[in-house]
């Protein structure tokens, strides 16, 4: 058992191990409170486990990302088709009032010649 005397230090840091003797010289055979009891099984379990979780958390964070990058397409597709549709049709007026002053300066050229 560790002895009371044990510095806390030594514990945190790693430098006392229950094969060792104690401060005071008596030999240590038992496991402390809150010695390292992990096993290599109960590691590898834990590993395994948060490995499952990060995927289940990638997976959820992808489907988010593609629903709001669904949401934000259908948004723009729907803002974007009224505006396309009006950029058409003022490019038809456009080109109707090219025509139309087109010939107004052609009649008036021709005014001007006589």
């Amino acid at each position: 058992m560790v002895s009371i005397r044990t510095p806390a230090c030594f514990l945190l840091q790693g430098k006392f191990s229950p094969k060792q003797r104690s401060l005071d010289g008596a030999p240590d055979t038992s496991l402390s409170y809150n010695w390292p009891v992990l096993t290599d099984e109960d590691k590898q379990w834990i590993i395994e486990r948060l490995e499952k979780f990060g995927e289940r958390l990638e997976e959820k964070f992808m489907e988010r990302i593609e629903k709001v990058e669904t949401t934000l397409l259908t948004e723009f597709h729907k803002w974007a088709s009224p505006v396309e549709l009006r950029q058409r049709s003022h490019a038809a007026a456009l080109r109707a009032h090219d025509a139309e002053l087109e010939s107004l300066s052609d009649r008036l050229k021709n005014l001007e010649g006589r």
